[in-house]
């Protein structure tokens, strides 16, 4: 069995938010700066009174409609965050209730912004092992990371965003279509240098925490600059190596959206076409695991993926990880 994407759809909440506001919050030009240096114009953020699960329902939905398939042929849901509902259970049980997918089995996958591609990855697992009893995955990327941020860092609190993304992943027999090839990438050493570190068995929610907003996305060390920029590009040559692939082939690219100079970078050192990757982060801002989806989404929706077409799925988070995937549209 070959697992193939049979449908899309992606969801951001409430009405868009222009850069303009951090001019007034912060007193100082953060508009020029995000414009320039990231490509965000504007984002979205969920409500007080809405979870992470929320969101996600509404690009499942979207995504089964996309497939024309019902709640009810959905064997598997996997959820990919870093913001869940709950520490305990896993949100993706959440989406089964509110889904009413009552044939779905559930998971929480949490690779940070990484996620969506790992759990797209395992998805297509699933499938080729076990086809037939899990013919129609459900694979959600979610971020709500506007309940986590830190207002008083500028330079972080201004990039991030909410919104979720989803596709459904079928079991098909036919050839040379879907999921052709994957890689996995980890570097723990980064592992304490960005995150939100509160919350845990190793620093649990009290007084102390509170106070130092340990509880809330907190980037503690930098990560060198160049890392994606290097090992983007790595992980693209190695699927382009496994599938026999030619990179002049690939019709479209789509990256962790945190960064356009990473994204631009990465495009050179390929020397491929910059306009080959396709972003969406000027009008939603950074959704972490969710804006892999959530371009992959937009993309279809706007007819820009033809059949037959080859796409490189390129995520990465904090930990450090590193998802990729090739497919056949």
């Amino acid at each position: 069995m070959q697992a193939k994407i049979t449908g899309t759809g992606y969801y951001v909440p409430g009405k868009p938010i222009p850069n303009i506001i951090f001019n007034e919050k912060y007193g100082m030009d953060i508009d020029k700066f995000l414009r320039e240096k990231r490509n965000i114009y504007t984002r979205h953020y969920m409500d007080p009174n809405q979870a992470t699960s929320d969101l996600a329902l509404r690009a499942a939905q979207k995504a089964l409609a996309s497939a024309q398939l019902t709640p009810d042929d959905i064997n598997l849901i996997i959820l990919a965050t870093d913001t869940p509902d709950y520490l305990s259970p896993s949100t993706a049980s959440v989406i089964q209730f509110k889904l009413n997918a009552k044939n779905a089995a559930t998971f929480d996958v949490n690779t940070a912004c990484a996620g969506f591609v790992t759990a797209l990855d395992m998805a297509g697992k699933y499938i080729k092992a076990e086809g037939e009893r899990y013919k129609n995955i459900l694979v959600i990327g979610a971020y709500g990371m506007s309940k986590f941020i830190n207002w008083d860092d500028y330079k972080i609190a201004t990039l991030f965003a909410d919104g979720a993304g989803a596709v459904v992943v079928t079991a098909t027999e036919e050839k040379n279509v879907g999921i052709l090839a994957s890689e996995l990438f980890s570097d723990g050493q980064y592992h304490d240098y960005m995150g939100v570190f509160g919350g845990g068995t190793f620093m649990p929610i009290n007084e102390d925490v509170l106070h130092k907003k340990a509880h809330l996305l907190n980037f503690a060390k930098k990560i060198p600059i160049e890392t994606n920029g290097t090992y983007w590009p790595m992980l693209v040559n190695k699927l382009l190596n496994q599938t026999g692939i030619k990179k002049e082939e690939v019709a479209r690219y789509f990256f962790t959206q945190i960064n356009i100079d990473s994204i631009n970078e990465t495009m050179d050192r390929l020397e491929v076409d910059r306009k080959l990757s396709y972003n969406i982060m000027d009008r939603f801002g950074y959704t972490g695991s969710a804006c892999i989806p959530m371009a992959l989404a937009d993309a279809a929706e706007k007819n820009l993926l033809k059949k037959g077409d080859v796409i490189m799925l390129v995520g990465s988070g904090g930990g450090l990880s590193m998802a990729s995937v090739c497919l056949r549209w």
